[in-house]
């Protein structure tokens, strides 16, 4: 993937304002490292494939029929992989952008909508800080 889609034209990608309140902050941060992840994941639809069925490989077919391992899970994760897929990652980015752009309006209210965006941002980069291995 090379460059943001279309989709997130003028969704506030880059750098922040030098005003953005914090939440907004927090959510394109989040929506940059989702972008990152996103770049570095094989395209395609990703499929359960494999001889076991306790033990599914999970594979991701690109639109000219070349595969890629994905993952092996347990039967009762591979479906939470395969739902989790780089496909959300473009309306989970978008979101995250819209909602910035909206906590960055002069008196913006926090709504159960903009809450669960912090949420989300705040966990996924906090599990991305425990996770993430030495720097090379």
């Amino acid at each position: 993937m090379t460059g943001p889609p279309p989709s997130y034209a003028g969704l506030g990608h880059g750098d922040d304002p030098p005003d953005a309140p914090a939440g907004a902050a927090l959510l394109r941060r989040a929506a940059d490292h989702l972008e990152r992840l996103r770049a570095v994941v094989p395209d395609g639809r990703w499929s359960p494939r494999g001889l076991l069925a306790s033990r599914p490989e999970i594979v991701a077919e690109d639109p000219v029929g070349n595969t890629e391992h994905v993952a092996e899970a347990r039967s009762r994760t591979a479906q939470w992989i395969l739902t989790m897929s780089p496909d959300l990652a473009t309306p989970l980015v978008v979101w995250l952008r819209t909602t910035a752009q909206e906590l960055d309006r002069p008196a913006a209210a926090t709504t159960e909508s903009t809450s669960a965006a912090e949420a989300f941002a705040r966990t996924l980069l906090e599990r991305d800080a425990r996770t993430a291995g030495p720097s090379s």
